[in-house]
């Protein structure tokens, strides 16, 4: 394949995979608004944030793109859809940048920050709009984080990682992520 093809190629598979994390994130939250919203709240759709240690840029996007459509139905207005949608970007980019080189400790070490980012950011304006103390904020959110992202975050992204799909992933160079230190 031409060197122009491939990169019209990754391009529409990297903007494909934008979109379906986008739909996924924002289906998942919408879906489940009940347990999706409010300071105590347990987003199950978080679980897709460590993936953005296996798919870079399209997950880190597309989840963020996804909080920001999702928190349109919460009720909270701007602070919240935008909020949201800076919570999800930093935290998959930290992520990213820390679990990029797939060791068990540094994805770890990943998930660990995305439940630190996202309860520090949403946790601190949640409390605002809702009116509630910081630390019930804090720690709605924390508990929420906890099982999303660190149980069922962790299961999705090592059961992922270990499959024949994460091999079908890095045999290919479409799907090549660039090391954190390439941006």
């Amino acid at each position: 394949m031409s060197g122009g093809k491939q990169l019209k190629s990754k391009n529409a598979i990297y903007m494909t995979l934008t979109a379906v994390f986008a739909a996924l994130y924002a289906v998942g939250v919408v879906f489940l608004a009940p347990i999706s919203f409010q300071v105590f709240q347990v987003r199950i759709a978080d679980a897709l944030l460590p993936l953005a240690m296996l798919f870079g840029w399209p997950a880190i996007v597309g989840l963020s793109l996804g909080a920001f459509v999702a928190n349109f139905f919460g009720g909270l207005g701007p602070v919240d859809i935008i909020g949201g949608a800076i919570a999800n970007f930093i935290a998959t980019l930290v992520a990213w940048k820390i679990g990029h080189g797939r060791r068990r400790t540094s994805v770890l070490a990943g998930i660990v920050a995305e439940i630190a980012i996202i309860t520090f950011i949403v946790g601190l304006y949640l409390s605002y709009l809702i009116g509630m103390p910081l630390t019930i904020g804090l720690l709605g959110v924390f508990l929420g984080s906890v099982v999303a992202i660190g149980v069922l975050g962790s299961i999705l992204f090592f059961a992922l990682s270990s499959s024949r799909v994460a091999s079908m992933f890095r045999s290919s160079n479409v799907f090549k992520q660039p090391s954190p230190s390439e941006d």
